[in-house]
């Protein structure tokens, strides 16, 4: 690929894109608030809700952070645009980014409303949304090259 042509990252640090720096921490917190709910729903001790509560604000402020710089190099470079998983995988990050925000909300209920059985629910939609969305993005660096430094 010609150097004009490059797919480059339009948010980086020294040449290194800011997206994949960031997803990985989003992507942990709602993997660990579904694993805490479930948690919560087996043992009952409220303990495992308020990590959940927490996990998923965590996974909202990075998530939220990860979603402006991925819509940065999404509307900075046509490139990115026109790769066949860039839209598959921007609408899929928005669809887990809405449902642990309505999952927040359910979270800041009292702690057995809150998790059983819509916050255990939405937990797992939104987990089950993440290796999708990945594996899209995945596809974006590996087989098309966006931010890949030739």
């Amino acid at each position: 690929m010609q150097d004009d042509m490059r797919v480059r990252s339009t948010a980086q640090i020294a040449g290194h894109p800011i997206h994949p720096m960031l997803v990985p921490i989003p992507i942990v917190c709602f993997i660990g608030a579904l694993f805490t709910d479930i948690a919560y729903v087996a043992s009952a001790e409220i303990m495992w809700a308020d990590f959940s509560a927490w996990l998923l604000l965590v996974g909202i402020i990075f998530g939220v952070l990860a979603a402006i710089v991925g819509l940065t190099d999404f509307l900075g470079n046509r490139l990115v645009r026109t790769q066949a998983p860039a839209w598959p995988h921007l609408i899929g990050n928005a669809v887990a980014l809405v449902l642990a925000i309505f999952n927040t909300m359910i979270h800041m209920r009292d702690a057995w409303t809150s998790v059983w059985p819509t916050g255990l629910v939405l937990s797992a939609l939104t987990v089950l949304i993440l290796p999708v969305t990945g594996w899209l993005g995945w596809a974006m660096v590996y087989r098309h090259g966006v931010g890949v430094a030739r």
